[in-house]
């Protein structure tokens, strides 16, 4: 199955913040905010921060970095061919390197999966987003864009 992937994160090359999969089909979507760093960027502190906490509370978590890893590898396990679809570098970026746990260590995302970088050139999540700046609203702005095509 394909997922469509959004992160927020604290300015160019900054902390990730939250982290969003929505499935091509159904409704399990999977969004966790992480802890938030100490200072935070002027443009996140006003477009991101105000809006993280707008999804439906049944997946509405706050994790630390492994519990998010561990989070992901769990939400995805029961998928044989997990295909992450990003139209943004950084956000598959961020999506790596949550999976790394620690030296030598890594999720168990141990049934692998795909990382795919779509041209979407002219899309804007943000604009067609809900939520613009929210990593679940993106991300589904994203699949909506994916699957009109």
């Amino acid at each position: 199955m394909r997922y469509f992937l959004d992160t927020e994160f604290n300015g160019f090359g900054g902390t990730l913040i939250s982290v969003a999969l929505v499935p091509e089909h159904g409704d399990q979507e999977f969004y966790v905010t992480l802890p938030l760093p100490e200072e935070i960027e002027p443009w996140v502190e006003k477009h991101v921060i105000p809006y993280l906490r707008h999804v439906p509370p049944g997946i509405d978590l706050e994790l630390n970095r492994v519990e998010a890893a561990d989070h992901v590898a769990a939400y995805l396990e029961g998928d044989s061919d997990p295909v992450i679809i990003a139209d943004w570098p950084e956000d598959l970026s961020h999506f790596c390197a949550l999976l790394v746990t620690g030296p030598g260590k890594m999720a168990g995302v141990d049934f692998g999966l795909r990382l795919e970088l779509i041209n979407a050139a002219g899309f804007s999540a943000a604009a067609n987003s809900r939520v613009p700046h929210n990593a679940l609203h993106d991300a589904r702005a994203l699949r909506d864009f994916y699957m009109a095509d």
